[in-house]
């Protein structure tokens, strides 16, 4: 039976990266990675989709700093394809496609448009030509809502520009005429596009931002097995990146899923999870831009102890970085970070980036509803494998569909949960809980003097330590009295 065994079974907690020679200093190394061979990212980071951790807000916040969020889809079709929207049109270089009425609209129709999209102004336009503005100003002090547009719109002396416009040139403009919005129109006044100054002025505050071809926010978003019908919707919004995301991720479904996909439409595939070399070569094969890496390591699953089934996280990332040696394909590792130590061992265990659940979700921008317990506050959090998650929506990335109804109920039929409940320290906002976790990794590729991601994967060396090694890791001998922003109690006390 010995053939059965493997000694190799490893998590982040049983190794360490050997320090080595160094002429690094962390503020110089570089943690740019790419998602896909045809998305980069200045950070190696993504959000998990989690019902309590990734909507729009937090997919907007974190793209901003560099990383990427992955929108859940515990959500009906129309509603996780709004979220998307939400981030496509929450900073754009030059907006394309903007959002118009016609001039027969109503007041109170604009109303509504701009407040459902959360913009300021509509360019009015008739058979695509531009014949005014609407702004907030022009309906602030008007009473009666149900009058057409045509009749309060500013129709005269409209800034506009032709042709190839950057955005420099927007700016002194829109400087010169003091006003927030130039609108783009070709020889036949047709209007093309659409350039803010909060969007300029936004592209001024993160310049790390990561941004498709028309400078606008990238988002991905998740998609069931077989779920054509939302990955069309999440396509048509100009998702980014789709993640057909299974618990079981080397599975005749999901195998099915991605190679129709890549037939389908031209979208790059995050596919997963999977924890050996023969499940990545499989999603490999199918097509797959990207394997996720993961089964059972997540801080609130329980597969691993209600199935017997897992493999450990660095052992896993390994095997699959054999995998997918040679080829252009990423990887992704998906659940366990619990430091920003973890981090960097898993990029030098052969990841790309990770990605991040359990540390994000006490964050502002999460969706969990905050709780104060014993004086301290807290965020929700669950795992998609709950009961409470299953029941909403996510019991087929478990192969549980079946009992779905589509109103979010049981069919008379019983759920085998492998995720729990259960609440996270509040953290603040993600810009300044990022910078602790980003300087963590820098840290540790100035200790290895790697310079890149990439020479972190290939440079670097690990060794095998003991339990007690792990505990002369951590704090020891000493009550906290002042947590430090990177390491808290609960860390200290595994909690």
């Amino acid at each position: 039976m010995s053939d059965k065994f493997s000694t190799t079974g490893l998590t982040y907690d049983d190794v360490l990266i050997r320090p080595q020679h160094s002429d690094v200093i962390p503020a110089d190394v570089d943690v740019r990675t790419f998602l896909t061979k045809r998305i980069p990212v200045n950070l190696p980071v993504l959000s998990s989709p989690m019902d309590t951790v990734t909507e729009g807000r937090m997919a907007i916040a974190l793209a901003q700093e560099g990383g990427l969020g992955v929108i859940h889809k515990n959500l009906s079709i129309e509603s996780q394809t709004e979220e998307v929207d939400k981030v496509k049109r929450s900073a754009n270089g030059i907006i394309v496609d903007p959002l118009t009425l016609p001039p027969t609209a109503s007041v109170a129709t604009a109303r509504e448009t701009m407040e459902q999209h959360k913009v300021s102004g509509l360019p009015i336009t008739e058979n695509s030509r531009l014949v005014g503005i609407l702004t907030r100003r022009d309906l602030r002090f008007l009473e009666r809502t149900n009058i057409p547009i045509a009749e309060v719109m500013t129709k005269d002396n409209l800034v506009t520009a032709t042709g190839a416009v950057t955005l420099a040139e927007a700016e002194k403009i829109l400087m010169a005429k003091k006003v927030e919005k130039l609108l783009l129109v070709d020889e036949d006044y047709r209007l093309t596009g659409l350039i803010t100054i909060k969007d300029i002025d936004m592209m001024r505050r993160f310049p790390l931002a990561a941004k498709d071809r028309q400078g606008r926010l990238r988002v991905g978003a998740a998609v069931g097995v077989l779920d054509y019908e939302r990955a069309e919707s999440l396509i048509e919004k100009d998702v980014d990146f789709l993640v057909v995301d299974s618990a079981h991720g080397h599975s005749v479904n999901v195998i099915e899923t991605v190679k129709r996909i890549k037939q389908q439409w031209d979208i790059d595939v995050v596919a997963g999870n999977v924890a050996t070399r023969e499940g990545a070569s499989d999603l490999v094969a199918a097509g797959a831009d990207t394997v996720k890496v993961g089964i059972g390591p997540g801080s609130i699953c329980t597969t691993r102890v209600i199935s017997g089934i897992g493999v450990p996280q660095v052992t896993a990332i390994h095997e699959v970085a054999q995998a997918v040696e040679g080829t252009q394909v990423k990887i992704i590792a998906d659940g366990g970070i619990r430091y920003s130590g973890d981090i960097t061992k898993a990029l030098a265990a052969g990841a790309h980036g990770v990605m991040i659940g359990g540390l994000f979700a006490g964050l502002d921008e999460s969706p969990g509803d905050r709780v104060l317990f014993q004086g301290r506050t807290y965020k929700v959090y669950r795992g998609m494998g709950s009961l409470g998650a299953m029941v909403h929506g996510s019991s087929e990335r478990y192969r549980q569909g079946g009992h779905e109804t589509g109103t979010g109920k049981t069919a008379g039929g019983k759920f085998v949960p492998e995720g729990v409940e259960g609440r996270v320290p509040y953290k603040g906002s993600l810009s300044a809980f990022l910078y602790q976790l980003v300087g963590g990794l820098r840290a540790g590729m100035g200790y290895c003097g790697t310079r890149t991601i990439d020479q972190l994967r290939t440079d670097s060396q690990f060794i095998q330590v003991s339990p007690a090694s792990v505990r002369e890791s951590h704090p020891h001998d000493i009550v906290i009295t002042q947590e430090s922003p990177n390491y808290t109690v609960e860390h200290s006390t595994g909690e």
